[in-house]
C-alpha cells in the first residue's frame, strides 16, 4: 500500500465551508476513481461510515443526498490531488473524512482521514 494524505479539516460554524485535500502519488497514472467517506461517532455500528462523494477517472462526479448541492468533489490530475469542497457545513456533517482511491489493485492506497467539526 502507499500512503496518501488527507488535510484540510478543521473546525468551522454552521453554515461555513471547508476544502479538504487528498494528494495520492500515482493516483492519476493509474486511471483510479476517488471516494470519499465519513465516519460520525454518533452513528449506529451499522451506519458509521457513510459514502459522501465518488469522482471517476474521467471526471465523473456522484455525490449522497444528504450532501449534493452543498459538496462539490474535483481532481486536480496534475498535482495527484483530490478535493472536496465543502459549503453550508451543518453540524451533521461533523466526522471524520477519508478518501479512498478504487481502480485496478495498484489503486491500493492508506491514509488517517482529516477531522471536521461543524458547531452550531
Amino acid at each position: 500500500q502507499v500512503q496518501l494524505v488527507e488535510s484540510g479539516g478543521g473546525s468551522v460554524q454552521a453554515g461555513g465551508s471547508l476544502r479538504l485535500s487528498c494528494t495520492a502519488p500515482g493516483f492519476t497514472a493509474n486511471g483510479c476513481g476517488m471516494d470519499w467517506y465519513r465516519e460520525a461517532a454518533d452513528k449506529a455500528p451499522g451506519e458509521l461510515r457513510e459514502w459522501v462523494s465518488s469522482i471517476s477517472p474521467d471526471g465523473r462526479a456522484t455525490y449522497a443526498d444528504s450532501v449534493k448541492g452543498r459538496f462539490t468533489v474535483s481532481t486536480d490530475q496534475a498535482k495527484d490531488t483530490v478535493y472536496l469542497q465543502m459549503n453550508s457545513l451543518q453540524p451533521e456533517d461533523s466526522a471524520v473524512y477519508s478518501c479512498d482511491p478504487y481502480g485496478l489493485t495498484v489503486c491500493n492506497y492508506w491514509g488517517q482521514g482529516t477531522q471536521v467539526t461543524v458547531s452550531s
